[in-house]
């Protein structure tokens, strides 16, 4: 009985303590759950630094290789380079990979070449361009990728579907072959410009020329051809790349125009040489 008050201290004591110890645990538990829904979510934070950083490297290269032509605002400067404002990242992604820009020479059409930057800075300082004024848009993925083989035709399921290149062939006869050729071999304008060779151009590239119309490119917006009739020219072009002439030697893929002048001239070195062999013969 003696040690029933000094028991009945310490069970107290120990109540006080577990009580002490819940309350901290709730405490810090609330706090957490407190500060889990107050702060913002780690994967958008870092997409959102990641696209700042990304402009910032574009404005960097932008200042180094564009600013003298198109000015330090992107308002352009008279008889040397356009005004980029509005353009959109699709252009700059166009003219920047296929090595167009930066223009070696103020020539009548600025040449494909091989790409000073890579394909990451095209898309940055494309990036930049668009923060500055937007417009036409590169087609991504839905994990963020940028498109590319996904661009063969409306139906593409990793293979390029026969129906789609069917359409494809029509739209690109009705639009587009009068200056690249029904093979998309290109061919040779008025005041020393051409229209070039598709071959070389990715998929995205083919898109973004036709929604943005370099040079002499008409403008073909989505009212004109609908994204899905995009992606079916695209299908028919990448389809007869692969395909390669069935014929042979392609001599330009210019139809009967190289190839008569090919056997015009071939079938009159037969006949000189002939009639030079003959005469030798009956001297």
């Amino acid at each position: 009985m003696e040690n029933s008050p000094k028991k009945k201290r310490q069970g107290r004591k120990t109540q006080r303590t577990l009580a002490g110890a819940a309350a901290l645990t709730l405490g810090l538990t609330g706090a957490g759950l407190l500060a889990s829904a107050l702060t913002p979510n780690t994967q958008v934070a870092t997409a959102a630094r990641d696209d700042q950083a990304m402009i910032q490297e574009g404005k960097d290269l932008y200042d180094v290789a564009c600013i003298t032509c198109h000015g330090a605002n992107l308002q352009g400067v008279e008889d040397r380079g356009p005004s980029l404002i509005g353009t959109g990242e699709g252009a700059v992604y166009f003219q920047v990979n296929s090595g167009r820009m930066p223009m070696a020479s103020n020539d009548a059409q600025a040449e494909r070449k091989r790409p000073r930057y890579t394909e990451e800075q095209a898309l940055a300082l494309a990036a930049y361009v668009a923060a500055n004024g937007g417009g036409p848009e590169l087609v991504y993925n839905e994990d963020g990728s940028l498109a590319m083989e996904e661009l063969r035709g409306k139906d593409f399921d990793g293979q390029i579907q026969a129906a789609d290149v069917a359409r494809g062939s029509e739209l690109f006869r009705l639009n587009c072959a009068s200056c690249h050729s029904f093979t998309g071999r290109g061919g040779a304008l008025s005041s020393g410009k051409y229209a070039p060779h598709l071959d070389p151009a990715n998929e995205q590239e083919i898109y973004q020329a036709m929604l943005t119309g370099p040079q002499n490119m008409p403008v073909f917006s989505d009212s004109n051809i609908k994204p899905e009739d995009k992606r079916d020219i695209i299908a028919y072009l990448k389809t007869i790349e692969n395909q390669g002439s069935p014929g042979g030697l392609a001599l330009g893929s210019l139809g009967p125009v190289s190839e008569g002048l090919f056997i015009w001239t071939a079938g009159l070195a037969l006949i000189i040489g002939f009639m030079v062999w003959l005469t030798s013969r009956s001297s």
